[in-house]
C-alpha cells in the first residue's frame, strides 16, 4: 500500500492522545461545523428576540454534538485515522453513534421550523414550507423507516470494512470525508426515529423504539468481536502501517475491534436513558391532562347537581 497519497501521514510520530488532539482541521468539516453552530445560534437568538424560549439543555446537547464531530475531524485524530485502524474506529464510532444522538437531542429541525420565516405570500413556498415538504416527503419516510435504517446501519460496518470499497475511499482525502459524512448521516437516520425529539414520519411507541435500538446493536458488537478475533489484518488500508508509528497492524486491529465492541454499548445506554426520560415525561403529561379533564368535568357535575337541588327546591315550594 503506497502512503504517498496521504501527504503528511508518512512522518507521523507514534500516537499519543496529546498528539492526536492537536489542531489539524479538515476544511469541509470545519466549515460544516461552524455553519451548523452558526445557524443553530441564529435560530435560538431569533426565538429569544421574539420572546419565545428554547430549552438550554437542547442547545448544550447540540453544541456538544457538533463539537464531537469537530473533535474527530478537525484534529490530528483525522490524520492518524488515515493510517491507524484503532484511531479510525474511534472517529467512526464517535461520528456515527455519539454525535448523532447529541445533535438529535438538540432538536435542530424543531428549532428550524420555529425560527425559519414563513413565506411572505400565501401559497408560495418559503424556507419553512420547503422544510415541511421535505419532512413529509416519501424520501424521508423511506430513509427513516426501520426496514431501511437497521440494514443500512449494519451494512455500513460489514459492507464497507470487509470489501474493497473501504480501501478505495481511504485512498483519498475526499473519499475519507465522504465516508465520514456517510457515517454521520447513517447515525442520524438510525437514531432519529428512535429517540429524536424532532417531528419525523415514523414515531413508533416507546417499546418499539427500544426494540429498534437493540435490533442494530448485536451486529455492531459482533463486528467488533470479528475484528478482535482476526488472526491476520483484514483491511488492506491498515495492513502496513508507517514504520514511524511503531505499531503492529494486528494488535492495532484488535484494539479497533475492542473500540467497536465497547462503543456498541455506549449509545445503547445513552439512548435508553433518553427514551426512559421521554417516556416518563409523556406519561406525566397524560396524567396532567387527565387531571385537568377531571377538574373540568367535576365542575360540570357539581353545577348540574346544584341545578338539580335548585329544581327540587323550586318544586317543593
Amino acid at each position: 500500500m503506497d502512503h504517498s497519497g496521504h501527504g503528511m501521514t508518512m512522518d507521523l510520530p507514534p500516537f499519543t492522545l496529546g498528539r492526536g488532539l492537536e489542531w489539524s482541521a479538515d476544511p469541509f468539516f470545519l466549515v460544516a461545523c461552524l455553519l451548523g453552530l452558526g445557524l443553530y445560534g441564529w435560530g435560538v437568538v431569533r426565538l429569544r428576540r421574539r420572546g419565545d424560549s428554547w430549552p438550554v439543555g437542547r442547545t448544550i446537547a447540540y453544541v456538544v454534538g457538533v463539537l464531537t464531530v469537530a473533535l474527530v475531524m478537525c484534529t490530528k485524530l483525522n490524520d492518524y485515522g488515515m493510517v491507524m485502524f484503532s484511531v479510525h474506529m474511534v472517529q467512526h464510532m464517535v461520528i456515527s453513534m455519539l454525535s448523532p444522538i447529541l445533535i438529535l437531542l438538540g432538536a435542530p429541525i424543531t428549532l428550524a421550523l420555529r425560527a425559519l420565516p414563513v413565506a411572505a405570500v400565501r401559497g408560495r413556498k418559503g424556507p419553512r414550507e420547503l422544510l415541511l415538504a421535505l419532512l413529509h416527503s416519501r424520501y424521508v419516510r423511506i430513509i427513516t423507516h426501520p426496514a431501511f435504517t437497521i440494514p443500512l446501519f449494519v451494512a455500513s460496518l460489514y459492507a464497507l470494512y470487509f470489501t474493497p470499497i473501504f480501501d478505495f475511499l481511504m485512498g483519498s482525502r475526499a473519499g475519507h470525508v465522504a465516508m465520514m459524512v456517510h457515517f454521520l448521516a447513517v447515525g442520524v437516520a438510525f437514531f432519529w426515529p428512535i429517540m429524536g425529539i424532532d417531528p419525523g414520519p415514523h414515531r413508533p411507541g416507546y417499546l418499539m423504539r427500544m426494540l429498534e435500538l437493540f435490533a442494530g446493536m448485536p451486529f455492531h458488537a459482533f463486528f467488533g468481536i470479528a475484528l478482535m478475533m482476526g488472526s491476520t489484518p483484514m483491511v488492506e488500508t491498515f495492513r502496513n502501517p508507517p514504520a514511524s508509528l511503531g505499531i503492529d497492524a494486528l494488535s492495532d486491529q484488535t484494539a479497533a475491534g475492542g473500540i467497536a465492541w465497547a462503543f456498541s454499548e455506549v449509545p445503547s445506554v445513552l439512548v435508553l436513558l433518553a427514551l426512559l426520560f421521554q417516556w416518563y415525561r409523556s406519561e406525566q403529561r397524560q396524567a396532567r391532562r387527565k387531571d385537568r379533564a377531571a377538574e373540568r368535568d367535576g365542575d360540570k357535575e357539581l353545577a348540574a347537581y346544584n341545578a338539580y337541588l335548585a329544581s327540587l327546591d323550586a318544586r317543593g315550594n
